[in-house]
């Protein structure tokens, strides 16, 4: 029923009724804007109510994505120690309050200490033994007899200390025939160099895998009595990674024969002297296939930008299914040979960090969902790739379908621009390659095994700012790569090193594989 039949009963006049129906009239549109305006507003609200806690989380919070946050980020173990020295301090006040000025402090009760984990068995033992004063009783004067020991250990250790290897070899002669005979001299990674292997690896441990810039090394190194120019280690860090170059190459190509491999990529500071600032650059990531039963390779590969070209410069004509984030530049890979495989993780983490920030329902109904997918994953967690091929038809599948006929449905009821119909769309837009790895128990759920090797060096590019040109970012990169493999392998890096280093320069080229930081199999 329209107003004028609503208003007929009150014989209202012509004109009275044609200006009711105008203002009535307008108010409704004037509501039906004041609607869409409110509906805006909300959504921007939301997207910045989560902005600012994804913001907070990120600077003050603990980074894990689990709902129950139970592991500590960062720097929590300093936040842990200021927790527990202000909960002592406040407990020594009550106690002081309740005692009074004049009373005694009462015994502290004794700590119940839960059991102490042994100290590591391959750690040499330097025995220390604390005898008695004197031999005989202090009470009678005889002599004591030994009854037994108590042992405790204690973790020490040596600092860093410069010393000089000094290689002598021996000239001997034979008079009848005038010949001289002496050892051939020992070859070096840096001909008539100073540095001996052992300290080429403490310098390049130091700063690819501990992320110390060399002016930190210098006056540690002073410290132990080594002064050295930073000038000086700079030289040696640019030959011996000049040494190393081949063995990131072969650990490339080693790489590349794989047919399921991770991508990903982390910007850093690069020095442009010409304008006296810094350039964004690139450091991309590389990983074999983690569920292929094969020895773990991390080959970082550094380039001025991030543009797809890059990727398919490293990759030559490689062909194989690519774990990739949501990134444009490598859209062209996947009109060729390549598979693209989405990061599940990446969809899940646009819902936790709504859920986080607003504890949306909808946001954790999706995580439950997520969770029952990754729980699969972990029951297929060291089967082989045809168990875990199976599991996932039969269990993973079907879940997988649930969830996306949940977005669809579920996005039908969401505001367009609010933070969860983005989360949604992320998920929908790259539906095919998230859901791809049900299909072949070889594929990836997530890229989470390449982002865990590449955030090392995203935390530790804070220390050293920024690279001094692009040769040095390659260096930094081919260094790296050999260590962060090293360590995927259960391999010390610092002795892999030493050893390598020593061993390098008489090497024949036909068995560098057999220097590379990668488990011998059995």
């Amino acid at each position: 029923m329209d107003l004028a039949s609503e208003l007929a009963p009150f014989s209202l006049s012509a004109d009275l009724l044609f200006w009711a129906e105008n203002r009535v009239g307008g108010l409704l549109e004037q509501i039906k804007t004041n609607v869409t305006e409110i509906h805006w507003r909300d959504a921007k609200i939301e997207k910045l109510t989560l902005e600012l806690a994804y913001l907070r989380r990120m600077k003050f919070g603990v980074k894990s994505e689990s709902l129950a946050a139970g592991t500590q980020g960062l720097f929590d173990e300093t936040l842990a120690a200021d927790l527990t020295a202000c909960e002592a301090r406040l407990a020594e006040k009550r106690q002081a309050a309740e005692m009074g000025p004049h009373q005694p402090p009462p015994e502290k009760p004794k700590r119940e200490r839960a059991g102490r984990q042994p100290l590591p068995e391959q750690l040499p033992r330097v025995e220390h033994r604390h005898e008695p004063e004197t031999c005989t009783c202090g009470q009678c004067g005889q002599a004591l007899v030994r009854i037994g020991e108590d042992m405790t250990e204690k973790l020490s250790i040596v600092p860093a200390e410069c010393f000089v290897e000094r290689h002598i070899y021996p000239k001997y002669a034979c008079r009848p025939c005038e010949t001289l005979t002496a050892a051939p001299a020992v070859a070096s990674i840096i001909d008539g160099g100073l540095a001996a292997p052992a300290w080429l690896a403490w310098v390049m441990v130091s700063q690819y895998a501990d992320h110390r810039p060399l002016y930190r090394l210098e006056r540690q190194a002073a410290r132990a009595g080594g002064t050295l120019s930073r000038t000086t280690l700079a030289d040696w860090v640019g030959r011996t990674g000049v040494a190393l170059e081949p063995l990131w190459r072969r650990l490339a190509e080693l790489l590349r024969q794989g047919t399921v491999l991770h991508a990903d990529e982390t910007p850093v500071q690069q020095l442009d002297p010409g304008r006296g600032k810094t350039k964004r650059a690139y450091l991309w990531a590389y990983r074999r296939n983690a569920l292929a039963g094969e020895l773990p390779i991390v080959v970082f590969d550094y380039q001025p930008g991030r543009g797809g070209k890059y990727v398919a410069a490293f990759l030559r004509d490689w062909q194989g299914a690519l774990m990739v984030d949501d990134f444009a530049g490598y859209d062209a890979l996947f009109r060729g040979q390549v598979i693209e495989l989405a990061c599940l993780a990446h969809a899940r983490r646009k819902f936790f960090d709504l859920h986080q920030a607003t504890g949306n329902p909808v946001a954790a109904d999706a995580l439950d969902r997520f969770a029952a997918l990754y729980a699969i994953e972990a029951t297929a967690k060291g089967k082989t790739v045809e168990e875990r091929a199976r599991r996932r038809k039969e269990t993973s599948k079907p879940l997988l379908d649930a969830l996306h006929l949940w977005l669809l449905s579920t996005r039908t009821t969401v505001a367009h621009g609010s933070a969860l119909a983005k989360a949604i769309d992320y998920s929908l837009r790259r539906w095919p390659a998230i859901a791809r790895y049900v299909t072949n128990g070889f594929y990836p759920i997530d890229n989470n095994p390449v982002e865990n090797a590449i955030r090392p060096i995203a935390i530790g590019k804070k220390n050293w700012l920024f690279a001094g040109s692009e040769a040095a970012g390659q260096r930094a990169a081919a260094i790296q790569s050999l260590l962060e493999t090293a360590r995927l392998n259960g391999i010390e890096p610092m002795a892999w090193l030493i050893d390598t280093l020593q061993k390098l320069p008489s090497w024949p080229n036909s068995r560098i594989d057999e220097l590379l930081p990668l488990k011998k199999l059995e």
